[in-house]
């Protein structure tokens, strides 16, 4: 595929109206070809508007129809998959073969969310009907169902160039739900995000939908991204990257006259803690799985576990001395960007001054923008006397806390803010020290896992990325897995409707044959 640089808006490749960028590789510190085009506030209201006038056909849309669009997006993804990932390998500095995976799950993502539109459960039926004799009110017929928000504002991340990006999970969910999308691409990767907008505009050519229904848009500074939040037609944005950032998006959102969601995945550092029993049988197993886990893409992934929780006793040297071990030995790699390296050098040095201890660092940076590994530790009662200890560090290091007790734990528990993830590393004679620490652990986070680590995680129905704040700006929501979808849908009801006014999925006779909630009961039956 011929990268162009240009702007994608709807069936269009426009040139630069705001200057241009080319990509940088940072494993080698040097610029690539081509010149990627920057839009300005005129691109954004032609995306937007496009995209306005794509809702209302897109949205009625058959079920079938869009899920076989959605396939269309996943079958053009392997297609360029060999291609995609040598591109996004040049501009993160990621090996080829985990951005083949990353590409091959942003299918898989699309063909999942292919199956839940054919299902229809998305729409989330609903039918209480009519009981003329009720007293002393009768009752009338009414159905509910869910419908699409609208445009959806969608800004890529930065350290999933693929997954989390034009062709991530936002952008799967979105299009699932019958919501158009522009996407402010990420310019880390500007190549790479090329080559997925030129598969879904594709996709919706050869589907012969709106084209309107997905944008790409590119642009410097912050003109772009406020001007699509401050946009009249948009009606949610998403977002994943820093506190700052995410936070600078949601209250702009809310200081507009029509305030609107705004979906961040923020900051998580994904304590594990690790139970006195399991520690004593297994201590060093757990310190290596840990250490392993927290490296993995440079620990660039939100799901990195950062911070590791032990109780000073039996099994606790056996555990940091694994963790020291995997830590000397990993050689310094290629970060994500320039930013994103110095941003993990001052985070470093916070924690130093705030009295963490380097226990083990890995081989000395050989390239500009390599990342060292480190690890640190520190007592409990350093962790409880901190209100920054407790910070992400976005980078290959970790924080070890050498707890005196598992009332300590307790109550550093209890400081973490909102999380992503949690772990527990128990045996069953931990069971009792563990029910007690999880509505604790519940209360603070979106995931809990015993004996195993938070990154990987599964695409699926239970899939939870999710967390208080300042893990996300909205716990009642998941950015990854098929219930991803609920951000972009609003309910309906439909009172005292004749039968042929009323969508197909409220019918009387359930022409889409889907499960709905008839009088209480699940049925697909008649209503």
């Amino acid at each position: 595929m011929q990268l162009t640089g240009k702007l994608l808006i709807g069936a269009q490749e426009l040139p630069a109206t705001a200057g241009t960028m080319k990509a940088f590789n940072p494993a080698s510190n040097s610029e690539i070809e081509p010149e990627f085009a920057f839009g300005g506030t005129a691109e954004v209201d032609r995306a937007v508007q496009l995209a306005d006038e794509a809702f209302d056909s897109y949205n009625a849309t058959s079920l079938a129809q869009r899920a076989a669009f959605l396939e269309k997006i996943a079958d053009g993804l392997d297609a360029v998959a060999p291609e995609l990932a040598k591109r996004a390998s040049l501009e993160t500095g990621l090996p080829v073969a985990q951005l083949e995976w990353e590409t091959g799950k942003a299918a898989t993502q699309f063909r999942q969310f292919a199956a839940v539109v054919r299902q229809g459960r998305f729409r989330q039926a609903a039918i209480d009907t009519a009981q003329p004799e009720r007293q002393p009110r009768a009752r009338m017929d009414h159905r509910l169902q869910k419908i699409a928000l609208g445009p959806i504002a969608i800004f890529g991340a930065s350290n999933f160039p693929i997954s989390y990006s034009v062709a991530g999970g936002d952008t799967a969910s979105a299009l699932a739900a019958g919501c158009p999308v522009i996407l402010k691409a990420h310019n880390a990767h500007p190549g790479a995000s090329e080559i997925q907008g030129r598969v879904i505009q594709q996709a919706v050519r050869e589907a012969g939908l709106h084209e309107g229904v997905f944008s790409l848009l590119r642009g410097g500074g912050n003109d772009i991204g406020e001007a699509l939040v401050d946009h009249p037609l948009i009606k949610g944005v998403t977002f994943t990257g820093s506190e700052a950032g995410g936070m600078a998006l949601y209250l702009r959102a809310q200081l507009r006259p029509d305030p609107i969601p705004v979906f961040t995945e923020m900051t998580s550092t994904n304590p594990t803690f690790v139970l006195p029993a399991a520690l004593a049988a297994r201590g060093a197993e757990i310190g290596d799985g840990f250490a392993e886990r927290m490296l993995v893409t440079v620990g660039q992934a939100c799901l990195k576990p950062a911070i590791l929780l032990a109780v000073d006793g039996p099994g606790y040297a056996e555990l940091k001395n694994a963790m020291i071990a995997r830590v000397d030995a990993m050689h310094a790699r290629t970060m994500l960007t320039p930013g994103i390296h110095t941003s993990y050098k001052k985070n470093l040095a916070r924690l130093a001054n705030s009295g963490a201890h380097q226990v083990a660092a890995g081989s000395v940076a050989q390239g500009e923008w390599d990342g060292q590994s480190f690890l640190f530790e520190v007592d409990g009662a350093q962790m409880l006397d901190s209100t920054v200890l407790s910070d992400e560090v976005f980078g290959p290091a970790a924080l070890l806390v050498r707890v005196a007790d598992l009332e300590q734990m307790t109550a550093i528990a209890k400081k973490f803010r909102g999380q992503l993830s949690a772990t527990m590393q128990i045996d069953s004679a931990d069971y009792p020290a563990a029910t007690r620490l999880l509505p604790l652990l519940e209360r603070r986070t979106g995931r809990i896992v015993i004996n195993a680590f938070a990154h990987p995680q599964e695409v699926s129905h239970a899939s939870i990325h999710g967390g208080p704040f300042p893990a996300t700006s909205d716990s009642r929501f998941t950015s990854v897995g098929m219930s991803a979808i609920e951000r972009f849908l609003r309910p309906v009801c439909y009172q005292g409707f004749p039968d042929e006014m009323l969508p197909e999925a409220l019918q009387h006779e359930n022409p889409l044959g889907i499960w709905r909630l008839v009088d209480g009961e699940l049925a697909k039956a008649s209503a």
